[in-house]
């Protein structure tokens, strides 16, 4: 992040410029396979450690957290000690952490694991986004080659799924984290021998404070809401985390306002474009990761797809930033950024409704229609959102902006899981009494299955099996109207969600040409 009044110097090796670009988009693909990836597997995973909604929710958040809280020290870093360097220590962080979750036998070690492999992509998005800035230094090519970056993270999440499922078939749920750990590691070996090194010198340290109030702010935000939704939150350990958020974060706001070296310069704000940019991507991706946790175990626990279908089914949701980006990085050229950014937005939110209509019957063409134009609406809103925030200030805070837009990324991408994961336990016990009154099923049954639910976990209403047949069908019959009831609660937060973001979109970015 570049301070204006502090001089700089560039320094770098000559730029093998494809290569590099090549190897940025490597590291950001192979930073985002897990995302989804994990996501579509937490039935498997669930069944197979025994876990509970909330360790599901901390599997998919311990991963993401250390990305969110740290992502910007790591884009200084990089800068001031070589992107090579961060890049290479990135990747083998990565590794570690794989093999950790490879090697695992409870949720605690896979906790472990997904936090070193998260402290790896905290450190890899940064750079990899520096490393494209690098090679592409006018406008017009760095826009083409930030929507080629940012297909190379929907390539990840829509091929993490599908490798999930594809060794899900094959073998033991641990065997799920091979792909991270083999690609990382091959992406390691040819960095080492292809990478060129750039650097800026700067007078500029860490924000040490700044760094700490950040990580106690946002965990606590984040643990208070999974705390609060499995256990009560009027439960002391949910009150603490709360009062920690309340008090950590807005001394973060502070503290990097009088910071002569802050890590998130809060001043951006000022300008309208890029408020806008940073709450669309929020909501963006809140709505997206929380809907692919919500999905994932819909089509698991309801449905009973095999982890594989699941991962067919979400490149519907994933695929089109994939296919679409070259061509939207185009695209924004004749059309505005903003209207882009607006079209997706609308249609994301709309196909987010749409999804108040699935059952558990729903047809696969049905689902994979609306789980389309929802992928759809993601990828025109994602395509131009970064290129939006990193015009939306003068070029000397080009690099400020992109890695402040990196970590709000991560905090939506936080957030999702955390909150749909409360809404979807909440909303399945407050429904699930009725659905069994009527479906016709004894009242001593009824008290059964709605005990086993509330201790075991809305998990253990996909694997019920009372004294006869007849008895478990009418058991899941309800379990699957009471998950669909939750699933149409969460639809309805991610679709008013972002149809808000489009009005926010519309008001502080506008549909007018900015500059490119």
């Amino acid at each position: 992040m570049v301070n204006p009044s502090t001089a700089t110097t560039v320094t770098s090796t000559p730029t093998r410029g494809g290569l590099t670009l090549a190897l940025a988009c490597l590291g950001a693909f192979v930073s985002y396979l897990p995302l989804v990836g994990v996501s579509a597997a937490l039935p498997i995973l669930g069944a197979g450690l025994h876990a509970s909604t909330s360790q599901l929710q901390w599997i998919t958040d311990t991963y993401i957290l250390p990305t969110a809280v740290l992502v910007l020290s790591f884009g200084t870093l990089g800068e001031r000690f070589g992107r090579k360097k961060i890049y290479l220590g990135a990747m083998a962080l990565s590794c570690v952490g794989w093999v950790v979750c490879l090697t695992a036998n409870s949720v605690p070690q896979i906790y472990v694991g997904s936090v070193l492999s998260g402290i790896g992509t905290a450190a890899m998005i940064p750079t990899t986004l520096a490393l494209v800035g690098h090679t592409r230094p006018d406008h017009r090519s760095r826009a083409t080659g930030i929507a080629l970056w940012t297909g190379s993270l929907g390539l990840g999440l829509t091929l993490g799924p599908v490798f999930s499922g594809l060794i899900a078939e094959h073998a033991a749920w641990r065997w799920i984290f091979l792909p991270e750990l083999v690609l990382c590691a091959a992406t390691l070996i040819v960095a080492i021998v292809g990478l060129t090194e750039s650097q800026v010198e700067r007078t500029r340290h860490l924000d040490i404070p700044g760094q700490l109030l950040a990580i106690l702010g946002l965990t606590g935000l984040v643990f208070g809401v999974i705390q609060g939704g499995a256990s009560g939150w009027g439960t002391p350990a949910a009150i603490i985390a709360f009062v920690v958020a309340v008090l950590a974060l807005p001394a973060f706001v502070v503290v990097e306002l009088r910071s002569a070296n802050p890590m998130f310069e809060v001043r951006l704000f000022r300008s309208a474009a890029f408020s806008g940019a940073a709450l669309v991507m929020t909501i963006t991706l809140f709505a997206q990761v929380g809907l692919v946790f919500t999905l994932s175990e819909y089509f698991g626990l309801v449905r009973h797809d095999s982890t594989l279908y699941i991962g067919v089914l979400l490149i519907a949701l994933n695929g089109f930033a994939v296919v679409l980006g070259p061509a939207l990085g185009r695209m924004m050229y004749r059309l505005t950024p903003g209207l882009v950014l607006l079209a997706g937005l609308v249609i994301g939110g709309v196909a987010a409704l749409c999804m108040t209509s699935f059952r558990p019957d729903t047809s696969t063409g049905v689902a994979v229609l609306v789980i389309g134009l929802l992928g759809l609406g993601i990828a025109l809103a994602l395509a131009p959102i970064t290129t939006i925030a990193v015009n939306s200030v003068p070029p000397q805070r080009a690099g400020t902006a992109g890695a402040a837009n990196s970590a709000l990324r991560q905090i939506g991408s936080a957030l999702g899981p955390a909150v749909f994961g409360v809404v979807l336990t909440d909303r399945l016990l407050h429904t699930l009494p009725g659905h069994l009154a009527a479906s016709g099923l004894a009242a001593r049954d009824q008290g059964m299955v709605t005990g086993i639910v509330s201790k075991a976990g809305i998990q253990a209403g996909a694997f019920l099996h009372l004294k006869d047949g007849h008895s478990t069908g009418l058991a899941h019959a309800a379990y699957g109207l009471s998950f669909s009831d939750a699933l149409h609660t969460c639809a309805l937060i991610a679709g008013i969600g972002m149809l808000l973001a489009a009005i926010i979109a519309l008001t502080l970015i506008g549909i007018r040409r900015t500059r490119m």
